[in-house]
């Protein structure tokens, strides 16, 4: 059985462990979240309640790898990272949630520290190809583009649900215990159902 947590908490990560109390079953259990800035809070609950979660800081990590992410922004620590989901949504998740849509003149407030927009995709289209620059220009930076496929979600996936079925927790959210807010970057934004892993 799967049970959907609402993208909107990634506006909200201090309820994204309450959500995950409430969607917690009796079955074995794994969560498909990384941390997604809840500063470790997240694996308190998982350790409590012995959940897998995926490994890593945020859902960028699952897609691209924790090493490619913390290159990205040790290279340029101004790099805001876009999913696909976030590409999707950006309008409602981004723009409306920060108010952006009736006061534009906040932007420089939020963005103004940001030097490049960095689109890790997934599964790319020509339509969301569009809406990436489209972002990439309301930000007036250079888009960059770095296909990363599925394969790191499925695989994590695969990983903690192989463990659960063996009654043991993984070994993704054992090593994510401690990273959680141990690495900095330019944005703590996740991508979130139903097309992100968290």
């Amino acid at each position: 059985m799967v049970r959907p947590l609402p993208a909107r908490l990634h506006n909200r990560p201090e309820k994204i462990t309450q959500y995950s109390e409430r969607a917690r079953s009796s079955a074995p259990t794994v969560l498909a979240y990384a941390d997604c800035g809840t500063y470790g809070k997240l694996d308190e609950f998982c350790t409590a309640n012995d959940i897998p979660r995926l490994p890593g800081l945020h859902c960028y990590d699952v897609f691209a790898g924790a090493e490619v992410i913390a290159n990205l922004f040790e290279e340029e620590p101004g790099t805001y990272l876009l999913t696909d989901y976030l590409v999707r949504t950006f309008d409602r998740t981004v723009l409306a949630s920060l108010g952006l849509d009736k006061h534009p003149d906040l932007w420089p407030d939020y963005f103004a520290h940001y030097k490049r927009v960095v689109w890790l995709a997934q599964a790319p289209t020509p339509h969301l190809e569009a809406e990436a620059q489209r972002i990439a220009t309301l930000f007036a930076l250079p888009l960059t583009t770095i296909p990363t496929g599925l394969g790191g979600l499925e695989s994590a996936l695969a990983g903690l649900i192989a463990d659960a079925k063996r009654g043991r927790r993984g070994q993704g959210s054992a090593d994510a215990q401690g990273e959680s807010g141990r690495r900095g970057g330019g944005t703590t934004r996740c991508s979130g159902p139903p097309q992100g892993p968290d």
